[in-house]
């Protein structure tokens, strides 16, 4: 028999086998390459630091060494003229956004003082205007014969326009001469409190129409009803109040009217009288 003949061990591995292995020896191999590369340039640095060291040491390139240290000593101060330029620029800005604040502030306080001006404009409006409806003058400065007298006037205007106003209606419900001078006299004595009242509740705002208007309603209702008479129906003793305050109003509406022409046109004097 045939022997077998020997068969080499690198022909049992297979193709990928071989090449991880040439792949690892070209690892080691670059690593290697490169250490040597790392040692040559510290070699090469080395050289050329000391080859610089020495010429420095030499006399004849003491005056460049000496401007090399200039420079650098200059190059030091530059970059500490920048750092503070730096600083500065950066204080600036700070106190640039601070006068920013402090204007605003101001700004604020502007406004806030025209609000205050104002607002103070508006009191001292709001008291002169208070003065002016009360007269002008205190309690211990009003003449209180002129008022007096004044107010009799005023009576004795809403008294007799009043009248006048309620002698068509005493004419149409009087039976009697006696009846129709009774209810005149009444009607005259009730328009001339009238007058005197409706002198010192308007006072001086004359052109306030709903108190005008409210004096005369509340005069007329007043009267009105205590001037209706008693009746067991309803109906009839509605009707009748209705009818009697009507006549009222209209009696002091009329009166209202005259003095306030009188007051618009200087024949009396509001409360209180102006010197």
């Amino acid at each position: 028999m045939l022997a077998a003949a020997p068969f080499p061990a690198r022909a049992l591995l297979s193709p990928s086998s071989s090449s991880s292995a040439s792949s690892a020896r070209q690892r080691r191999v670059l690593r290697a390459r490169c250490a040597a590369g790392e040692e040559k340039e510290g070699d090469v640095q080395g050289f050329l630091g000391q080859q610089v060291e020495a010429l420095l040491r030499k006399d004849e390139n003491r005056p460049l060494f000496d401007r090399l240290q200039d420079a650098s000593a200059r190059v030091d101060a530059a970059r500490a003229a920048l750092a503070d330029i730096a600083r500065q620029e950066a204080d600036a800005a700070r106190a640039k956004d601070l006068l920013l604040r402090l204007q605003a502030r101001q700004s604020e306080i502007a406004e806030t003082e025209t609000a205050l001006l104002e607002a103070r404009a508006m009191v001292e409006e709001a008291e002169r205007s208070l003065t002016s409806s009360m007269g002008g003058a205190n309690e211990g400065e009003i003449n209180r014969d002129q008022e007096r007298l004044e107010s009799v006037k005023a009576g004795a205007i809403s008294a007799i326009v009043g009248t006048l106003a309620c002698l068509p209606i005493s004419a149409y419900q009087a039976t009697s001469v006696f009846q129709a001078a009774a209810q005149l006299g009444v009607v005259f004595l009730s328009c001339a409190l009238f007058g005197i009242t409706f002198r010192y509740t308007v006072r001086r705002d004359l052109d306030d129409a709903q108190l005008k208007t409210g004096t005369c309603a509340a005069f007329g209702f007043v009267k009105g009803l205590s001037a209706v008479e008693y009746s067991s129906s309803f109906s009839d003793l509605a009707i009748n109040g209705a009818v009697q305050v009507s006549e009222s109003v209209f009696v002091f509406l009329f009166s209202a009217v005259a003095l306030d022409f009188c007051f618009k046109t200087g024949l009396l004097s509001p409360f209180p009288t102006r010197k």
